[in-house]
């Protein structure tokens, strides 16, 4: 049986969860009047919530307690899982992935699933805590012994996992936290 930790956490989960850097976020992101923005793994819906500003927005997450709190926040959810991305090929112009990556149960299948979805000439922003850092360690340890199924990747093994010839992949690094951007050509 699996047990849905982050429905469990859900009501509280915006008050014990670090807030991203909103100001490097919407820098990368860069979003226009016109995008169609997905967050992927959204969770509570609280990035989408500072990011969206009237563009068309959607959050998905595999938790419906998660879903429960975007929605009350007024935002469009939908419940699926990354590997099986619940929309068309090329529907969104930016995606965000923002705490999430590592608790995608099957990462290179995630990684198909984002490209699809994402449009040509389209963004994606995957911001992940540096597993290279000691406090993210007793995270990522932390996770594993409430049994969560957290893959933590070094930044430079998610960049190969995006690494196409119809794609530029580039790091941005911060205290405790990465940002990988990748912008998809074709």
């Amino acid at each position: 049986m699996h047990l849905d930790h982050f429905g469990l956490l859900a009501p509280i989960y915006d008050r014990v969860i670090r807030t991203p850097d909103f100001g490097q976020l919407r820098a990368l992101v860069d979003l226009t009047a016109s995008d169609r923005l997905l967050d992927m793994g959204g969770g509570t819906g609280r990035v989408l919530a500072h990011l969206h500003d009237g563009v068309s927005a959607w959050s998905t997450d595999a938790s419906l307690g998660m879903l429960r709190q975007a929605h009350r926040r007024g935002l469009g959810t939908c419940q699926g899982f990354v590997e099986a991305a619940p929309f068309r090929d090329g529907a969104f112009t930016k995606i965000v992935a923002i705490d999430s990556f590592h608790h995608f149960p099957d990462q290179e299948g995630a990684v198909q699933e984002l490209l699809r979805v994402l449009a040509p000439g389209g963004r994606l922003v995957i911001e992940e805590p540096d597993i290279r850092d000691f406090a993210v360690k007793l995270v990522a340890l932390g996770e594993r012994l409430a049994m969560m199924t957290s893959h933590f990747r070094r930044a430079e093994e998610i960049v190969t996992m995006f690494a196409t010839p119809a794609t530029s992949v580039s790091v941005h690094t911060g205290p405790h936290t990465y940002w990988i951007v990748i912008d998809k050509h074709v």
